[in-house]
């Protein structure tokens, strides 16, 4: 029987699982070094972080 491949999805969803968990423990950092304290910006840090593991998240849209 084969072994299942983690998927592109499957590694996004766990990294975005334990930046989030870091966050609601205090202790996620932004790049500078500083605490992170907004979820929308700890949502944004995960979902970059997902990007760099190769997990196939779309980009931001952007608005006009």
């Amino acid at each position: 029987m084969a072994t299942k491949k983690s998927s592109s999805s499957s590694k996004g969803k766990s990294k975005v699982h334990k930046v989030m968990k870091e966050h609601k423990q205090g202790t996620l950092k932004s790049g500078s070094g500083k605490k992170v304290k907004s979820r929308k910006q700890a949502v944004a840090i995960a979902l970059s972080e997902a990007r760099k593991s190769g997990a196939k998240i779309p980009k931001k849209k952007k608005t006009k």
